[in-house]
C-alpha cells in the first residue's frame, strides 16, 4: 500500500505555513532571541513563535494551540476542511512537554498545603495532545500521543502509516508539536548543551543548540483513497525505520549504530538503495556529539557528495515537534526542487569531513531522507518520495 501525503501544516519561528517558511529559508537568516514566554535568569537565545493567538481557555496549553494551527493548515491543503466526518480518522502526534509542565506553582502549593485551584487539574486532564486535536477536528479514529524525546514527531508519523496499512483508519493526522518551557530550558542548560549564540550545525566551531517551538503535521492516506476523492497525490511516505542505540541516556552511540539501523530499515521499506537518496534533512542540532556522529554516518552511508542540511538554524531544536516539522520540510524540498543552506555553517569539521550545503541548492531525484536522533538513544528515519 502506498501512503500519500496529501497535506502539510507547519508553524515555527521560521514562519506560519509553507509560504512564510520558504521565504525564511530563501533569506538564509535565522533570528533567535531572548526568552519572552516565561521568567528565567538564563540568557541562552531561543526560537519562539511570535503572536500566537491563545484564548483564555487555552492558557497554559500552548503546544495544543501550535498543533491546532498546523493541523488546520494540513487538513485544508488536503481538501478535508469540514469533510472528515465520513472517514475513520486517526490522530498520532509526538511531543515531549505538551502543557504538562506548566503548573509547577500548583504542584508547589498543593504539596505545601494539600489544596489548590481546580483549573490546573482540568488543564492537565485536557492536555493530551492527540486527544485534544481529535476533539478539535471532531474525529473518532485511533489516537496516540508519542513521547519518545526528540524523535517523537517522526515516530508518530511512522506509527500512523502502520495504522493505515493495517486498516485501522482511512486517514491519519500525524506529526509533532512542542512549546518552549522552563523545565526543558533549564534542563538543557544544566546539561551544558545550550549555545549562548545562534547555533551552527555541523560547523567546526559549533558549541551547542538553541531550543525552539512549533508544530509540523502531515495528512496521510492510502494513495487509492486519495484518488477516490479526486486528489492526485504528489508526495508519499515511502519508508520508516526506528532503532535504539542501547548505549547512553543523552549521548549517541559513537559509531552511530542505531542511526545506521534506522536508515537501513527505512531504505528497505522503500525498496531503494542509498544511491537513490537525493538529499538528507539532517537532525543537525549543533551539539558536538550529535553532529559528529550523524555527519560521519551520512558520509559512511551516502558518500561525500550527499547533499544535506539542518534547519535548526531557522527553527531551533523544537524537540517533540522536530520530526514532524522536518518531515514537512523534506516534503517541501522535494516538491520545490531546492533545499536551503542552514544558517551558521562556515567551516568543515575534520571529525565530520563533509559539509552541509552552503547555498540554496537545486535537488533532483525522487527520494529524500529525514533523520531524528533522540535522548535515550532513539533514532528514526523517514523517507519521503515523489512517487
Amino acid at each position: 500500500m502506498k501512503i500519500a501525503i496529501t497535506g502539510t501544516g507547519i508553524i515555527s519561528a521560521a514562519g506560519r505555513g509553507v509560504k512564510e517558511t520558504l521565504a525564511t529559508f530563501k533569506s538564509g537568516i535565522g533570528n533567535p532571541g531572548p526568552v519572552s514566554g516565561f521568567s528565567t535568569d538564563l540568557s541562552y537565545p531561543v526560537f519562539e513563535v511570535k503572536n500566537l493567538y491563545i484564548t483564555k481557555q487555552q492558557d497554559g496549553m500552548r503546544t495544543i494551540r501550535l498543533a491546532q494551527t498546523a493541523a488546520g493548515e494540513a487538513v485544508a491543503e488536503a481538501g478535508l476542511s469540514d469533510k472528515l466526518s465520513p472517514y475513520r480518522v486517526g490522530v498520532c502526534l509526538g511531543t515531549t512537554v505538551a502543557g504538562q509542565l506548566n503548573d509547577i506553582d500548583f504542584y508547589r502549593k498543593y504539596r505545601s498545603s494539600g489544596a489548590g485551584p481546580a483549573e490546573p487539574v482540568d488543564r492537565y486532564l485536557n492536555g493530551n495532545l492527540a486527544e485534544s486535536i481529535a476533539c478539535t477536528l471532531q474525529v473518532d479514529g485511533p489516537q496516540m500521543t508519542v513521547v519518545n524525546a526528540c524523535s517523537s514527531g517522526a515516530d508518530a508519523i511512522g506509527v500512523a502509516a502502520a495504522w493505515l496499512k493495517s486498516g485501522l483508519c482511512d486517514i491519519a493526522i500525524a506529526g509533532g508539536a512542542d512549546e518552549l518551557n522552563r523545565v526543558p530550558f533549564c534542563g538543557f542548560g544544566s546539561l551544558g548543551i545550550l549555545s549562548g549564540s545562534a547555533c551552527r550545525p555541523f560547523d567546526r566551531e559549533r558549541n551547542g543548540l538553541n531550543l525552539g517551538e512549533g508544530a509540523g503535521i502531515l495528512v496521510l492516506e492510502p494513495e487509492a483513497s486519495a484518488r477516490n476523492r479526486g486528489i492526485e497525490p504528489l508526495l508519499f511516505l515511502s519508508g520508516y525505520g526506528s532503532a535504539g542505540d542501547a548505549y547512553h541516556l543523552t549521548a549517541p552511540h559513537p559509531e552511530g549504530a542505531g542511526l545506521e539501523s534506522a536508515i537501513k530499515a527505512a531504505l528497505d521499506e522503500a525498496s531503494i538503495s542509498p544511491d537513490d537518496i537525493s538529499f538528507v534533512n539532517a537532525h543537525g542540532t549543533g551539539t558536538r556529539e550529535n553532529d559528529k556522529v550523524e555527519g560521519a554516518m551520512l558520509l559512511k552511508m551516502f558518500g561525500s557528495e550527499i547533499k544535506f542540511y539542518s534547519t535548526k538554524g531557522f527553527t531551533g531544536h523544537t524537540l517533540g515537534a522536530a520530526g514532524g516539522l522536518e518531515a514537512a520540510f523534506t516534503a517541501i524540498g522535494l516538491k520545490e526542487g531546492w533545499i536551503p543552506a542552514g544558517p551558521g555553517f562556515k567551516s568543515v569539521d575534520d571529525q565530520i569531513s563533509i559539509s552541509p550545503v552552503t547555498k540554496i541548492t537545486p535537488v533532483k531525484g525522487t527520494f529524500a531522507l529525514s533523520t531524528s536522533l533522540a535522548f535515550g538513544g532513539a533514532n528514526t528515519a523517514l523517507i519521503i518520495s515523489l512517487e
